[in-house]
């Protein structure tokens, strides 16, 4: 029974240990390049640009599928993995939820469900490795 208990404690204070010898100096990002706007055909920023669109899309309580109108701003920065700053207008398609890989999906011209947005991403990537993560999702409405 001491023998389990014993175990039992020496489990516990390992993750301490590792806590407390944790050096803070290393959880600082060194920037490589700053924030610097990007071409809007840039690879990269495109692979962030869907990545971004498919988790709103997701996370999005709309019925229908929202797509990229227009792309207002691209920024990257480099520090141990790439960032991008996308600022861009979205419109709701015509396509519903859930999407086939078959559907030809428009921005909505019905003016009853037509509906446009400004969204910010904040993306970090490293793509040559296919990792891509949304940081920071900032949207609000436009009014058409």
């Amino acid at each position: 029974m001491t023998r389990s208990w014993g175990l039992s404690l020496l489990l516990l204070t390992i993750p301490v240990a590792l806590v407390t010898s944790a050096d803070p100096a290393k959880n600082i990002v060194k920037i490589l390049r700053p924030f610097k706007s990007i071409e809007f055909s840039d690879a990269n920023m495109r692979q962030c640009l869907w990545f971004a669109m498919q988790e709103y899309n997701k996370e999005s309580e709309d019925k229908y599928i929202f797509l990229v109108s227009q792309i207002q701003l691209a920024q990257m920065q480099i520090t141990d993995h790439m960032e991008y700053i996308i600022e861009v207008e979205i419109a709701r398609s015509n396509c519903r939820k859930p999407l086939s890989n078959n559907e030809n999906c428009v921005i909505q011209k019905n003016f009853n469900l037509e509906k446009r947005m400004n969204c910010s991403f904040l993306v970090v990537a490293l793509p040559w490795n296919g990792e891509f993560s949304v940081l920071k999702k900032e949207c609000w409405d436009i009014q058409v």
